[in-house]
């Protein structure tokens, strides 16, 4: 079966920058699955492994725009210490979820100067492209669960006991 849209694709993966620096791998743990097609994977690595099967080895460089997207300056933000719940205790390289007008969005802390706190919205990949090893191990149709669920169930999912 090929890779498409509503199928279950199990891949094992190793993800490095452009220095050649290891960010994320499966090789040591369970592979991931995910359903095609439904926005669970970064774009360009989905379009990379649209029509391949079962056993294709896959080496690919996605630019930051079919990544995590460029780095957004707008996402940068400064803002009052006391506007945090844990006021004194916030520390560079905590995350929060912070409310905004296009809902919550993941902040990580990244310089306290006094009373202003400065925090990040964007994820931590962002503007960098990134490159893909992989290896595709099973391709097969999701079932009719997975697709109302909007994920895998079973191996490399999770089940709802």
């Amino acid at each position: 079966m090929l890779v498409a849209r509503d199928t279950v694709v199990t891949i094992h993966y190793t993800l490095t920058n452009d220095a050649g620096e290891v960010l994320d791998s499966s090789a040591d743990g369970e592979p991931l699955a995910y359903i095609h097609g439904g926005g669970n994977i970064i774009v360009g690595l989905e379009e990379a492994l649209e029509g391949k099967t079962s056993g294709d080895h896959v080496v690919v460089a996605i630019p930051a725009e079919k990544a995590y997207g460029e780095h957004d300056d707008a996402l940068v933000q400064q803002v009052p210490r006391r506007a945090f719940q844990s006021g004194d205790d916030v520390k560079a390289g905590m995350r929060f979820t912070a409310q905004t007008e296009h809902g919550p969005r993941q902040v990580v802390v990244t310089r306290i100067a006094g009373d202003m706190v400065t925090v990040d919205g964007n994820h931590p990949l962002a503007g960098q492209a990134l490159n893909f090893d992989v290896q595709i191990a099973e391709v097969r149709a999701a079932s009719a669960e997975e697709l109302a669920h909007g994920h895998v169930h079973g191996a490399g999912g999770h089940d709802h006991g």
